[in-house]
């Protein structure tokens, strides 16, 4: 089980090391998914409890358990 391990990420180790385009490639996709992250967390995800008080958070959770 070890040696299969072992051997398969040497072939993608070494399928890394000899990419020519593919490093660019993978930059930008991380970028990519990083920026669009950033903006869904940013304007869709907004903390519904950020800004109240713990008494108030416990009356809004309970309310959503009760009437989601």
């Amino acid at each position: 089980m070890k040696n299969t391990l072992v051997s398969i990420f040497n072939f993608y180790a070494e399928g890394f090391r000899n990419m020519t385009w593919g490093r660019q490639l993978w930059w930008l996709i991380l970028l990519k998914a990083a920026i669009l992250f950033l903006v869904l967390r940013l304007f869709f995800f907004q903390p519904v409890l950020g800004g109240k008080s713990e008494a108030e958070k416990i009356e809004h959770v309970g309310n959503e358990l009760i009437n989601p």
